[in-house]
């Protein structure tokens, strides 16, 4: 604790923690001193509850001194988790039952018939959530106008719910045609469901994403159905060991949308929780990019299962209401981020063409990778890591967790046995594949909409992300490298940078016109009373609420819309002409024209509701005396694949940087919560809000 500094007894501090598949991160902010502190731990994957509040315990204590009731200084906690990513990433979610309108049973598989990877022979296709024996179609039929042409046969509904309890499922997801417009035949099969098998996860899509395009509801009334149980068993366990803790405020989750809810609305929303851990992260990227002088970032999030990566512009954060998630089509609100199964924990092993392949199966925390010896067998990026020595090969977490490097060499010897190669070429092997598995995610979301990576600064955080940064930007032809001060929690910290949020949708397929305008002001009124009954339920202060509303809108017989703002104040002819002319604006600037007179259709009604809270502060400070030399804490043969030998590097504490220093590769850089790797030939500076700002020669 600072000399000075209150003794944090009275409610001052915020903490976010950042549930990964291999650590767990904690990062607090005290709002009387603004003083802010890290802290990490392993995650326990049989309970993450339990790792969540030991971090939490253990930062606290750390911090304020309070051995005996740590918590209670406490007055905002957000948590942030990959559960549900990984659940997905790794096909470990629930037992999930479909109930779907006669006809539609094999519409999840049929999807809208794409090819995505037209010319790829080796693409695999998503593995299916609900196998085909466990997808009920019964007799009903709504029309487009809401009109019921066949009526729910409630007997078929019941019959196929008794053969899903006798199955054992715990999940239960409903899509019927049109119940975006009439929900009723789902809100009868919901209420059988519910007395048939009491106790069951229920999604029904009207819930989850009112919105048109059956497919795509569909697919995230299933994920979120597949996720339910995981989500509600983690919820359950943790809302207890916070209270134990004597935790004396509602914790928070984060969304994909980059903000926060209380954990009873997250429960029952999974689904929209899928990118929780990243998304937070993009907010601090945000954040510190813009503070730093990097409006244009591409963020790379590497933790021990996935990686995940978003690209801002101008500052800016791109927001999408439908993404595709590791191949599952999801209808919700979300940061546009994209995952891949490669992190550090990730398993290396030998495809059947006898090939080296890297995840995405992850060894997770238990039993983690093989050096950790706790009875793992097969090799991680961690343990290749380990071997080349970019890792300390002694010790992690400042000394609190030992390795052990000659197991990993073991393991790595035995896979080179199998491939006819020398180790240290295996272990870099392991590096290579995962770094292309990287690029590969950064060119879907630069390359492939038209963003030239050059031309952006590469932000790595995440317990491994400063460890393959360089290595990545090297791939990519990217000239700068930012490594934040804290990049091993930095999704911790952005739950201190982020507000809460809630998204609410409804579609109503109205042309814009003054013809229109009682309809259309109504679909804007019903979204808008949802904003506000949700800032009731959260007890957001009226001074504190903002309400921003947008109309996903299209020209009559296209197929995709644009999402347009609409004016504050009473929907009238003027905002339509002001619709107009912003739906324009936006698609000569996607696809290089507008048709003057074509009608215009608005189709989906959105209202975003935010929830202002107060943030962590980012302090700059001035540059100082360029040398370093106060920051070495001594050097370790490092294997590098430019000599194909080891080398001796230096090792610089994080801790002892200070603006204004600088140095050259090779170099390491260590902290509690990472590992920085500075290559040969690669420059390094501390800025003022303490960056390591790498600069890489093309």
């Amino acid at each position: 604790m600072k000399d000075g500094a209150p003794d944090g007894r009275h409610g001052t501090w915020r903490v976010g923690v950042d549930s990964g598949g291999t650590f767990t991160d904690v990062c607090m902010f005290d709002e009387a001193s603004g003083d802010i502190a890290v802290w990490k731990v392993p995650s326990t994957p049989d309970d993450p509850s339990r790792g969540i509040a030991e971090g939490v315990s253990e930062g606290m204590r750390e911090r304020t001194g309070a051995a005996d009731d740590p918590a209670a200084a406490i007055a905002y906690l957000g948590h942030g988790t990959t559960v549900a990513t990984n659940a997905l990433i790794t096909h470990r979610g629930a037992r999930v039952g479909l109930l779907t309108t006669d006809g539609f049973r094999d519409l999840l598989e049929i999807g809208r018939q794409k090819r995505p990877d037209l010319y790829d022979i080796f693409a695999d296709k998503p593995q299916t959530l609900v196998t085909r024996d466990l997808r009920f179609e019964v007799p009903e039929r709504m029309l487009h106008t809401g009109e019921i042409a066949r009526p729910l046969d409630e007997n078929a509904v019941r019959a196929a719910v008794r053969e899903m309890r006798a199955e054992g499922i715990g999940a239960v997801a409903i899509c019927f045609l049109y119940a975006f417009v009439n929900p009723a035949h789902e809100q009868a099969a919901r209420r059988i469901v519910e007395e048939e098998m009491p106790g069951a996860f229920i999604c029904a899509s009207h819930e989850i994403a009112p919105e048109f395009r059956e497919f795509e509801r569909l697919s995230t009334a299933t994920v979120n159905a597949y996720l339910g149980p995981i989500m509600h068993r983690y919820i359950s366990r943790l809302s207890p060991r916070l209270e134990e803790l004597g935790l004396p405020v509602a914790p928070h989750l984060t969304q994909s949308n980059g903000g926060v809810v209380r954990f009873e609305a997250a429960a029952q929303t999974p689904v929209r929780a899928v990118l929780s851990g990243p998304s937070t992260g993009v907010v601090a990227a945000q954040a510190i990019g813009t503070r730093a002088g990097f409006p244009d970032v591409i963020t790379f999030d590497m933790g021990g299962t996935s990686s995940d990566v978003a690209l801002l512009a101008g500052g800016e954060t791109t927001q999408t209401n439908e993404s595709v998630v590791h191949g599952y089509p999801i209808k919700a609100p979300m940061l546009d981020i994209h995952t891949v199964g490669a992190g550090g924990g990730s398993i290396a092993s030998i495809d059947t063409g006898g090939l080296l392949k890297v995840g995405p199966q992850s060894a997770g925390a238990d039993p983690g990778p093989v050096c950790y010896g706790r009875g793992a067998t097969e090799p991680t990026v961690t343990d290749a890591n380990i071997v080349l020595q970019v890792l300390n090969p002694t010790h992690l977490l400042d000394g609190r967790m030992e390795v052990r490097r000659d197991l990993a060499v073991e393991a790595l010897e035995r896979m080179a046995g199998q491939l006819g190669m020398e180790t240290m070429d295996v272990a870099q092997g392991i590096i290579s594949v995962v770094t292309a598995n990287m690029a590969k995610a950064i060119r879907v979301i630069s390359v492939q909409r038209g963003h030239d990576p050059r031309g952006y600064a590469l932000m790595a955080f995440g317990g491994a992300g400063p460890l393959h940064a360089v290595r990545l930007a090297q791939e990519l032809g990217m000239g700068r490298v930012v490594i934040p001060r804290t990049p091993g929690i930095l999704c911790a910290m952005g739950l201190l940078l982020t507000d809460m949020r809630a998204d609410f949708s409804t579609t109503r397929l109205l042309p814009l016109e003054a013809a229109a305008l009682d309809g259309i002001a109504d679909a804007m009124r019903a979204v808008e009373d949802e904003a506000a009954r949700w800032f009731e339920t959260e007890a957001v202060p009226a001074d504190k609420q903002r309400t921003a509303r947008r109309v996903d809108m299209r020209y009559e017989g296209q197929n995709y819309e644009l999402s347009i703002p609409v004016p504050d104040g009473p929907v009238t002819e003027a905002t339509l002409a002001e619709l107009e002319a912003g739906f324009t604006t936006a698609h000569e600037r996607m696809y290089g024209f507008a048709v003057e007179g074509e009608r215009i259709l608005c189709v989906t009604f959105r209202a975003e509701a935010l929830g202002l809270v107060k943030k962590a502060a980012l302090p700059d400070q001035p540059a100082g005396d360029a040398d370093p030399s106060g920051a070495v804490i001594g050097t370790r043969d490092v294997w590098y694949p430019e000599t194909r030998a080891f080398s001796e590097t230096t090792l610089y504490a994080r801790d002892r940087l200070r603006p204004g220093m600088t140095f050259e590769g090779p170099a390491i850089v260590e902290q509690m919560d990472t590992t920085t790797l500075v290559p040969p030939r690669v420059t390094a500076r501390v800025d003022g809000l303490e960056n390591l700002v790498l600069e890489v020669p093309k």
